[in-house]
């Protein structure tokens, strides 16, 4: 068995893998409640990444967790199975580099383009030939209404059911904020799809991260929903690395 963990900004995500496939996953609000789970659920084989912390940092982190498995720290220098044509590969997050592997993983030989809905928004695109070929970074959904609030003497800080969906001409003042935000971006994802896929007619647009479930039925169709892509990456990468 295969582990797999996403280290992210408000808690940890779990993925067990037999070979390639995802067997269960499990969420934690502290890397001591993830040491105190994995007695139960060993591993042979672990791979850890994180989007708030270095290698070496989360490598003495980790130094306490003695429960004899094969531990692998996704780093700038960890081999990959896909090439990184990112300019600046030492300020990667960790985060969409899995994301790519995960979705090369899944589409081989194809273009994808990788919608992250998370914290921040990712779009990141993926060549044919698996190469990360860099995208955008941009304020997610959730710090985007955090923003008006802040930013202002008078907006309210708004938090909405999922369901909800504003008219887009709003008669009032929540409606407009959170139509703002839903719409808004709603339209630049369905822009970048556009932009992507007049370049690349057969191209694979996948959408992952917390807030993802918000927008697919608001995008063009033929989107897939991989909610767990940044495990199923950094299980493709630990299988590289570990090939046994």
């Amino acid at each position: 068995m295969n582990l797999a963990i996403d280290w992210g900004n408000t808690r940890l995500k779990a993925g067990w893998f037999d070979g390639d496939v995802l067997v269960d996953t499990a969420r934690f609000a502290s890397h001591e409640a993830l040491q105190a789970a994995l007695p139960t659920r060993p591993a042979e084989h672990v791979i850890v990444s994180s989007t708030n912390r270095p290698a070496d940092q989360l490598r003495a982190d980790l130094s306490s967790f003695d429960l004899g498995a094969d531990w692998l720290v996704l780093g700038p220098n960890t081999p990959l199975p896909i090439r990184n044509g990112y300019g600046t590969p030492q300020t990667l997050g960790a985060d969409r580099l899995a994301g790519a592997a995960g979705a090369v993983s899944l589409f081989p030989n194809q273009p994808c383009l990788i919608f992250d809905l998370g914290t921040c928004l990712t779009a990141d695109f993926v060549s044919a030939d698996g190469t990360f070929q860099g995208g955008l970074i941009a304020p997610g959904f959730q710090m985007r209404l955090q923003a008006m609030h802040t930013l202002t003497q008078r907006l309210p800080l708004i938090t909405p059911t999922p369901d909800e969906a504003p008219p887009i001409t709003a008669k009032n003042t929540r409606d407009a904020m959170l139509g703002g935000v839903l719409y808004g971006m709603t339209f630049e994802l369905d822009g970048l799809m556009t932009h992507y896929a007049n370049q690349h007619p057969d191209l694979r647009v996948i959408v992952c991260g917390g807030d993802g479930a918000l927008f697919l039925n608001r995008l063009k169709p033929g989107i897939f929903a991989v909610p767990e892509l940044v495990l199923r990456g950094l299980n493709h990468i630990l299988r590289f690395n570990r090939p046994s």
